[in-house]
């Protein structure tokens, strides 16, 4: 097991043993137990009460955090010629067709968002295998395959992240960054659970979230009160 430097154990130090935190509490202390020399992300670990393997018990979702996740978001837009100048305005970080389809089909995945048109996604069926793994293939149930293609980047820009429960019945999601205030990272906490709840599916039974762990880059991990109002 390897050792803990001073600052770890001061950070452990500072969380008590057992105890369950309000959001309000974990996001004011978050800031306290993280060390990093950069800005650290600030994640959420749902557990919920999901059988991830039925169709009806899958949870996914989109939300738009109000203080944005403090990340640069690269976006890459597959569009037709009609719509690149939409999409360029609305600050999409890469913008064209046939050029970056071929870029994916040799490996280039170096974007965190691709939005595109319902017109184009037959051409991305045969890039899943390559898209797939790494959350890239767009999908309208998120918002990112639209005509509306200025808001779908917007949007990305502004802070709209996606979440889906993994195959143990977990959410991870980042809600924001260490440099954030208290108020601003529990306000993005909040938005998110609110929205989790909203999605409860109706044949999961017993207590839905289980669950739920604020960490930042390299802190330990508070428990968070899951009982949400």
């Amino acid at each position: 097991m390897a050792r803990l430097t001073k600052k770890q154990k001061e950070a452990v130090a500072k969380i008590e043993k057992g105890r369950i935190y309000s959001v309000d509490e974990a996001s004011a202390l978050i800031k306290e137990v993280t060390n990093t020399k950069f800005d650290a992300s600030v994640d959420l670990a749902v557990r919920l009460g999901v059988d991830p393997r039925k169709a009806n018990q899958m949870v996914r979702g989109v939300v738009t955090l109000p203080h944005g996740t403090g990340k640069d978001v690269k976006v890459l837009a597959l569009v037709t010629p009609d719509k690149e100048a939409e999409a360029k305005e609305a600050g999409a970080d890469y913008v064209g067709l046939d050029e970056y389809l071929d870029k994916i089909k040799g490996g280039w995945t170096n974007v965190d968002v691709i939005v595109t048109m319902p017109s184009v996604m037959g051409k991305l069926g045969p890039l899943g295998r390559i898209l797939g793994p790494r959350g890239l293939m767009p999908n309208p149930k998120t918002g990112t395959v639209t005509m509306d293609i200025g808001k779908a980047v917007s949007d990305v820009k502004a802070g709209k992240i996606d979440f889906k429960v993994d195959k143990t019945g977990i959410v991870h999601a980042s809600i924001g960054k260490a440099s954030f205030s208290a108020d601003k990272i529990a306000d993005n906490a909040n938005e998110l659970l609110q929205t989790l709840m909203k999605l409860k599916p109706t044949a999961a039974k017993g207590i839905y979230v289980r669950s739920i762990y604020m960490s930042s880059t390299m802190s330990p991990s508070l428990a968070v009160d899951p009982k949400i109002g």
